[in-house]
């Protein structure tokens, strides 16, 4: 199964990427590998994730207080949002239309 970040999930990784770096030295990369390793846990359990609607899950990362948020379409998995779990609640709706 493929994997695939929209634009606005990208800026999301790295922009809180950017953010845990300035906290300290490597700490930004971590985050970027335990978000490729939740995305890369997707590609062979795409059903993982809690439902949040009828189309959308959350799957949390480990360490840090972010979720993925994604849809799976036919063999592709859509990274909607890389998500803090305790700021702006489907802040990322307004990125998705619902079929």
């Amino acid at each position: 199964m493929r994997v695939g970040y929209l634009q606005a999930a990208e800026h999301d990784l790295l922009e809180a990427a950017t953010h845990y770096e300035g906290q300290r030295a490597g700490l930004g990369s971590d985050f970027a590998a335990e978000v490729d390793r939740v995305a890369n846990v997707l590609r062979n359990h795409p059903s993982l994730g809690e439902k949040l609607d009828r189309t959308h899950r959350r799957i949390p990362l480990r360490r840090f207080p972010y979720a993925l948020i994604y849809r799976v379409d036919g063999e592709s998995v859509g990274i909607i949002a890389v998500a803090h779990l305790r700021r702006r609640p489907r802040f990322w709706a307004p990125r998705v239309q619902d079929p």
